[in-house]
């Protein structure tokens, strides 16, 4: 009992240290919104089109930075304007009220947005899930245990020996967090009852780990270096899922309004994001300092992207089978072609 109720109390501090950033996010608010508003403008100016997007500091920046700092998006006459920090849960919403043009997402968090009426479409493919044959550190997800909590735990299957339920990182629902978790779980013969999920961020992952505040951590690749330095033990990642490069795809996504009104503008922005995201693969050291330089945590390797505009619709299925057989959608509600747009394949 006393340690559930010290478990609480730490949940409570990080819970107060939450409401606090996000009282100071709020008061910020405005200040951002109206920097961006000039940043915006001066691209104008300079006839360039802005491109508005969230601060990109989470484990997807790679693209944007790379993109952005190298004049990809420069080249093709755009100019990305970063609008500030935004909770996980409202990345989608600031899109659909015009406080962004675009993010990136994975296929269960624009299915269950589009299932619910949000009008968005993918137009181009973010990260990938590499190939076995390509180094571990760039597969787009880890899970880690700490062994001086649990230093029976060696595989995922092994989670079976512990009693009760198992606390489990995730950053918001319906992402890659939980559907490759459980995926994994699946094949492992753990329950997906046995999982309890509890929202933090990557970063905050590790410090909730090394306080055993959750049993397993799952994070993404600029965080592995964290995991290690912090002595923790990795027992999976995304390829133990089993569904091949699908394991990491995600999209870029605009509202369905601003496809139709800025065809030529989808289009250079899906060139130059794809010929950063190659850049990126091609040079991982260089890419892996540019993604610790912007968000400030030690990256040992980044994610691994799709190099072209191509979309695969076959790659969203398991996602989609996924939320169908966890009942978060009735089976066909949606479909691939319902997500995603061509106009902009090579």
């Amino acid at each position: 009992m006393a340690e559930k109720k010290t478990i609480k109390k730490i949940l409570g501090g990080i819970i107060g240290l939450a409401v606090i950033g996000l009282v100071a996010y709020g008061a910020n608010l405005g200040n951002k919104h109206a920097a961006a508003g000039n940043e915006a403008t001066a691209a104008s100016n300079e006839g360039l089109f802005p491109i508005r997007t969230i601060s990109q500091t989470a484990c997807g920046s790679t693209p944007w930075i790379v993109t952005d700092q190298l004049g990809f998006f420069k080249e093709e006459g755009l100019q990305v304007v970063y609008t500030g920090d935004t909770q996980p849960n409202q990345i989608v919403p600031s899109i659909l009220n015009g406080s962004n043009d675009v993010s990136g997402a994975h296929p269960n968090t624009l299915a269950v947005a589009i299932a619910g009426g949000a009008k968005i479409k993918g137009v181009v493919r973010a990260g990938i899930d590499p190939t076995p044959d390509k180094d571990p550190k760039l597969r787009h997800m880890n899970w880690y245990i700490n062994p001086n909590v649990n230093p029976d735990i060696h595989t995922f299957a092994d989670l079976n020996k512990l009693p009760g339920q198992v606390k489990f990182s995730l950053i918001t629902p319906n992402q890659c967090s939980d559907f490759l978790g459980n995926s994994i779980a699946d094949k492992n013969n753990v329950s997906r009852s046995k999982i309890e999920w509890i929202t933090m961020p990557d970063v905050q992952a590790v410090q909730a780990l090394k306080q055993g505040l959750v049993t397993v951590a799952g994070v993404h690749p600029p965080f592995y270096k964290s995991m290690e330095d912090a002595g923790m033990v990795k027992i999976a990642d995304s390829l133990d899922a089993g569904v091949g490069v699908a394991g990491g795809i995600g999209y870029y996504y605009f509202t369905t309004d601003f496809i139709e009104k800025h065809p030529d503008i989808i289009k250079k922005f899906a060139r130059a994001i794809a010929k950063g995201q190659k850049w990126a693969n091609d040079h991982p050291e260089e890419a892996r300092k540019m993604t610790e330089d912007w968000i400030h945590v030690p990256v040992n390797a980044t994610h691994y992207y799709a190099t072209d505009t191509k979309i695969i619709e076959s790659e969203i299925d398991p996602w989609l089978k996924d939320l169908e057989n966890s009942g978060v959608l009735p089976k066909g509600k949606i479909k691939p072609s319902d997500m995603v747009i061509h106009t902009f394949d090579n």
